[in-house]
């Protein structure tokens, strides 16, 4: 005889037993509780934000009133510092005079060879990834490297570049010991790394629309008028931001002048940043110091937002 089929529980279903609806209280420990993994996730960011661009940024606006050379103790002397900048401190004019050279040169530079490298590469030809890949290694060199080849290369009797030079009947150029061509040399120098804003065209080139191209074939544009109808109205956003991280990184140039010239000749090369590095690390007067580092810390923020603002007349979102 069968024996007879135990009744089903409340809860259960066909297909196996249905867990049973969590009270109010515990749906909200579990929000609790995945709102404080939320926060150790964060966590990592945000003690690296404070204990190397918050905390230090504001050491450096205090010590910019003081007198203090790192070893010793410190003493508040208001705006001596800034008033030393601006009307005793020859050297102060002169790295501005070097950096502001540097960057109405070298930006602009970058931005136009990067971008015409980014469209020579988007084309469709054999060895396109080989191509891609032999421009953009320079720019996982460390600078430190970079620059001792390019002491050779701009080497005056055994440079490779002078070499290539006299082939034409062109004389020797003193690059590296010249004044007058001493920053010149290191705007050149500067192209040596343009791979890394040339992947970021070519992923802007990559999001373009073909569907464009073809409409602009079909009305009889020749390839220079799409370049300048289509490509580049459609590619001002991505040209905005690399022209805003080169003139913030142009700011900053240092590791090329320090290695290659010192400052030299005849301070042609003396950067702000070589010129901040010498007074904290060489005279040791890093209250003057971070005078100089806030001075620079402002100026770039005020160009940045002038070049944004004027970005709303020539950048196309489209």
């Amino acid at each position: 005889m069968r024996s007879p089929v135990p009744a089903q529980k409340s809860g259960d279903s066909m297909g196996g037993a249905v867990a049973a609806p969590r009270s109010l209280s515990s749906w909200f420990t579990g929000m609790q509780a995945e709102k404080y993994i939320g926060y150790v996730f964060v966590a990592p960011w945000v003690i690296a934000f404070l204990a190397f661009e918050l905390v230090p940024t504001a050491a450096a606006f205090f010590f910019s009133l003081t007198d203090w050379s790192v070893v010793g103790d410190w003493s508040f002397i208001g705006f001596a510092n800034y008033i030393e900048m601006f009307t005793r401190d020859r050297l102060f004019w002169k790295s501005v005079g070097n950096t502001l050279y540097y960057v109405a040169f070298a930006v602009p530079l970058n931005v136009a060879v990067g971008f015409l490298l980014a469209l020579l590469l988007n084309a469709k030809v054999r060895g396109q990834t080989v191509f891609r890949t032999m421009f953009y290694l320079p720019a996982l060199i460390p600078s430190v490297a970079g620059a001792i080849v390019w002491i050779w290369i701009f080497d005056t009797n055994n440079g490779i570049l002078n070499y290539i030079l006299g082939t034409v009947g062109i004389e020797p150029i003193r690059w590296l010991t010249s004044p007058s061509w001493s920053k010149p040399a290191l705007i050149i120098m500067s192209l040596w790394g343009l791979g890394a804003g040339m992947v970021i065209y070519l992923a802007g080139l990559q999001n373009i629309p073909q569907e464009l191209y073809e409409a602009a074939e079909v009305d009889g544009a020749n390839p220079i008028q799409k370049v300048f109808r289509i490509t580049i109205p459609l590619m001002t956003p991505t040209i905005f931001f690399n022209l805003i991280l080169g003139i913030i990184g142009s700011f900053q140039v240092f590791n090329s002048a320090f290695i290659m010239t010192n400052g030299g000749p005849i301070d042609s090369t003396l950067f702000y940043m070589l010129h901040i590095y010498e007074n904290a690390f060489t005279h040791w007067r890093m209250g003057y110091a971070s005078a100089l580092s806030v001075v620079l810390f402002i100026f770039v923020l005020i160009l940045t937002a002038i070049v944004n603002q004027t970005s709303k007349r020539w950048v196309f979102y489209g």
